[in-house]
C-alpha cells in the first residue's frame, strides 16, 4: 500500500521550515518532501534567506520520527542548476546534482527530483531529446554509486509552467526506458498530467513498472484532492492493486485551514 507524503512547502508557510515538518508530523503523517535545499516557500517565492539545513533536518527526524522522501535537485525553470535541455548548461547541472545527491545522503533521502528545464528556441525537438538523454544518463550514473533514486517529473505548460519542456510523459518514458537503470525513474504528477494529457489509470497501469513517486493536487486550481473532477480514491486503488508501494505525495496548495485540510484528505484517502 502507497503511503502518504506531504510536500512541506505547501502548507504552514508562516513558520519556519523545521515547525511546519512538526505540525505534519503530529496529524499524522509519516513522510515529508520538499523543495529546494537553498531556501524555502513563503506563501509566494523561494526565501533563499531561510536555507535548510542539514543538522536541523535531521534532528526534526528524531525529535518526530518523520522520514523525508524526496526534494528537488533543481529549479523547473533552470534557475538554480540550469537547464539538461541545453548541452552548454551539463556542467553546473550535473554538478548541482551531486551536490543534491550528497545532501540527500546526509538527511537519509532516498529520492531527488530532476526536471528537463525549459524548451531552447535555438534548438529542434531531437537536440533536446538527445541533451536530455545525455544529462540524465549521466546523472543516473552518479545516482547508483550514490545509492539515491532520481525521479523525472513532466509539468504542465498551460496553467503552471509556461515554457517548461517535458511537459508530457511520453518522451520521459522512452528516456527511462533507454538508460534502462534501477535508479533513474518517473514521477507521475496526477494533477499536471491531467491537465495535459488525462487518461490516468491506463497510463499508471502500463508504465507502474518505471514510476518512483506519485504527486496529486485537485484539477482544476491545485487546491485539495476531493471535490474535484480527479477521483483520487479511485487511483489509490489502482496503484495498490498493482503492488505501489512508494510514496503518494500531496503537492497542493490548500483552501481550507492548512490543518483541517491535512486531516480530511488524510482521511479521504483512507
Amino acid at each position: 500500500m502507497a503511503n502518504i507524503s506531504v510536500c512541506a512547502e505547501c502548507f504552514f508557510t508562516d513558520l519556519p521550515f523545521e515547525q511546519t515538518v512538526k505540525r505534519i508530523a503530529d496529524i499524522g503523517y509519516k513522510y515529508i518532501e520538499f523543495w529546494h535545499p537553498e531556501g524555502t516557500f513563503n506563501g509566494t517565492d523561494i526565501d533563499f534567506s531561510q536555507a535548510k539545513d542539514v543538522s536541523t533536518l535531521n534532528e526534526v527526524v528524531k525529535e518526530t520520527g518523520i522520514t523525508y522522501n524526496d526534494f528537488a535537485f533543481g529549479a523547473w525553470d533552470g534557475s538554480i542548476g540550469g537547464n539538461a535541455t541545453n548541452s552548454s548548461d551539463h556542467g553546473k547541472w550535473l554538478q548541482q546534482g551531486q551536490k543534491m545527491l550528497d545532501f540527500a545522503n546526509a538527511i537519509d533521502c532516498p529520492k531527488g527530483i530532476i526536471l528537463s528545464g525549459m524548451t531552447q528556441s535555438d534548438l529542434t525537438v531531437e537536440q533536446m531529446n538527445e541533451n536530455l538523454l545525455t544529462a540524465f544518463g549521466k546523472a543516473a550514473q552518479m545516482a547508483e554509486k550514490a545509492g539515491v533514486i532520481l525521479v523525472i517529473e513532466p509539468l504542465n505548460s498551460l496553467v503552471d509552467h509556461g515554457g517548461y519542456y517535458l511537459d508530457k510523459t511520453e518522451e520521459a518514458v522512452k528516456i527511462i526506458r533507454q538508460i534502462n537503470s534501477l535508479n533513474l525513474k518517473l514521477l507521475f504528477d496526477v494533477y499536471h498530467m491531467q491537465i495535459m494529457q488525462g487518461n490516468i489509470l491506463d497510463f499508471i497501469e502500463k508504465n507502474i513498472d518505471i514510476i518512483g513517486h506519485f504527486h496529486s493536487a485537485g484539477v482544476p486550481g491545485r487546491a485539495e484532492l476531493f471535490d474535484t473532477e480527479i477521483n483520487y480514491p479511485v487511483i489509490m486503488k489502482k496503484i495498490d492493486e498493482l503492488g505501489y508501494e512508494g510514496c503518494f505525495g500531496l503537492e497542493y496548495f490548500p483552501k481550507l485551514d492548512d490543518e483541517e485540510s491535512l486531516k480530511i484528505t488524510l482521511e479521504y484517502l483512507g
